[in-house]
């Protein structure tokens, strides 16, 4: 699950809204107790909505509830399993992390645990260059899960593709080749931009060396991405072409955090920095913030003054008014203004208690 979809999940509003959650199993025989669990967690929702509604008003939603689950094949989960449903929608969702087992029932359905483990847990693009077709992978660590809707997969149907090309005495047939190449591949380049846009991730591009080539020049993503992959791989499976990328984005994302502690220490110099996660929060919130660097383990539990500008230490962390974690609000409004996340190991930032935001001016 990307941020485009999670967008589409907070903007269906209406009561009731059901949203379950829980960890589950890739292998046997673990996986065994996943769909009892899953019916208890089913079976508990449903009770507490007959206490609120007569059976026939609840109805189509539990019916489309109960069908989601029967559709659930459990020899193919991951770490955890989201399932939405309301009167008129039904999803289910595997994630490559775990969740906390729940039932919540709202006027919206629930996607805060999924946002905080999105933004714990390593993710990017992989972009995989073909004609017949090129395919986008939304991508957790070493596990890939493929975008088919919103334009992906893409297949090169114009000449040099699906349509041959244009023939005759004079006619180099290998220019007309390469420039209808480049053109395709900017039509694969626009379509990605509005999942760049939905969600900025650093970008593997996998392809043999002519679409590379032909990609890097047309490209108006390149400071996205982070490896490269040669070789042919239209027919990779995505658990094998998973095992190959992990690898090269692992050690560019270890690169990528020297880097950004190079920028801190640029702006430090430039004056140009806030430290502390009050000061972050302030002007993370006026838009100021460019780049939010941040220790792994560093979590804050706090509360929002009225203003909306001010946070405050929390004590007690069972309040209806507290935020769990701060840290995972604040991650979520330096990027909905178009700034940058970076995670740092522990003790990294300790001169700036843990956390960091780089301004634009």
């Amino acid at each position: 699950m990307n941020r485009h979809e999670i967008h589409i999940l907070q903007q269906m509003s209406g009561y009731p809204a059901v949203t379950l959650t829980l960890p589950v199993h890739r292998t046997s025989p673990e996986n065994q107790q996943d769909p009892i669990r899953v019916k208890n967690l089913v079976e508990q929702a449903a009770n507490r909505l007959l206490t609120e509604f007569g059976k026939r008003e609840i109805a189509p939603l539990l019916t489309r509830l109960e069908k989601l689950v029967e559709g659930i094949d459990y020899r193919y989960t991951l770490d955890g399993l989201a399932l939405f449903a309301n009167r008129d929608f039904a999803r289910a969702v595997h994630l490559p992390f775990t969740l906390k087992e729940g039932v919540h029932i709202d006027e919206t359905f629930r996607t805060r645990d999924l946002i905080f483990a999105m933004n714990r847990t390593p993710r990017y693009w992989t972009l995989v260059l073909s004609e017949k077709p090129t395919r986008l992978y939304e991508a957790t660590r070493g596990d890939l899960l493929e975008i088919q809707e919103d334009g992906f997969p893409i297949t090169h149907t114009g000449p040099g593709g699906e349509q041959p090309l244009p023939g005759g005495f004079g006619i180099k047939k290998s220019a007309y080749r390469d420039e209808y190449h480049r053109k395709f591949f900017r039509q694969v380049d626009a379509t990605l931009k509005s999942f760049m846009a939905d969600d900025p991730l650093p970008l593997v591009v996998v392809g043999v060396n002519r679409y590379l080539s032909f990609f890097n020049e047309v490209t108006d993503h390149k400071s996205a991405v982070l490896a490269t992959l040669q070789g042919s791989h239209d027919k990779t499976a995505a658990h094998e072409l998973g095992q190959l990328v992990w690898p090269l984005m692992k050690e560019a994302l270890a690169g990528q955090r020297q880097q950004v502690l190079d920028e801190l220490d640029k702006a430090v110099g430039e004056r140009k920095f806030v430290s502390t996660i009050g000061e972050a929060w302030r002007m993370a919130n006026d838009g100021r913030g460019s780049l939010l660097l941040v220790e792994e383990d560093y979590h804050f539990p706090g509360r929002v003054d009225e203003s909306g500008r001010h946070l405050i230490p929390a004590e007690d962390v069972t309040s209806p008014d507290v935020l769990d974690d701060a840290v995972d609000e604040l991650i979520e409004t330096v990027l909905s203004k178009q700034g940058r996340v970076a995670f740092v190991g522990n003790g990294q930032l300790e001169a700036h208690q843990r956390i960091a935001l780089v301004l634009r001016y």
